[in-house]
């Protein structure tokens, strides 16, 4: 009877431990960069609560004969410890949605709850693995 009651009360200790770490995820993740030449670059992601996601790239060369490009992306995400999976399936390529993200893989970096000191960390997202080389290494930061 003791094992059966202390079994019990594990089980509830561990659903509660693991409910307590759960992390929302979702949200605008961003990067801007304007060069020396005033040419502009931006990354934005959105990772709907609904599980599906946007991408775009925009860059606006600096030249006379270049003109303002957008590349986009949507598809499904999914989270599990820390890293976020991407999934594109045929239909989520089209005209406007050019590029692949199926298989790309992501992680979350965000200050440690353990962590009590006054150092801030801006929660961010790293692209660590893709098909698509352009986005290898990319971060993205949190929007507010």
């Amino acid at each position: 009877m003791k094992i059966k009651h202390l079994l019990i009360i594990f089980t509830v200790i561990f659903n509660l431990t693991l409910s307590a770490q759960t992390e929302d995820y979702f949200g605008d993740y961003e990067r801007k960069s304007i060069t020396k030449k005033e040419e502009i670059f931006k990354w934005m992601l959105s990772l709907n609560a609904d599980g599906t996601f946007l991408y775009n790239f925009y860059r606006n060369l600096n030249c006379d004969i270049c003109t303002e490009e957008n590349f986009y992306v949507k598809g499904t995400w999914k989270a599990k410890n820390k890293l976020i999976y991407f999934y594109a399936d045929k239909n989520d390529i089209d005209e406007t949605h050019t590029l692949n993200f199926n298989n790309s893989k992501a992680r979350i970096n965000s200050k440690s709850p353990r962590d009590k000191s006054a150092k801030v960390i801006k929660e961010s997202i790293r692209f660590y693995s893709s098909e698509e080389s352009v986005i290898k290494g990319l971060e993205l930061f949190k929007t507010d």
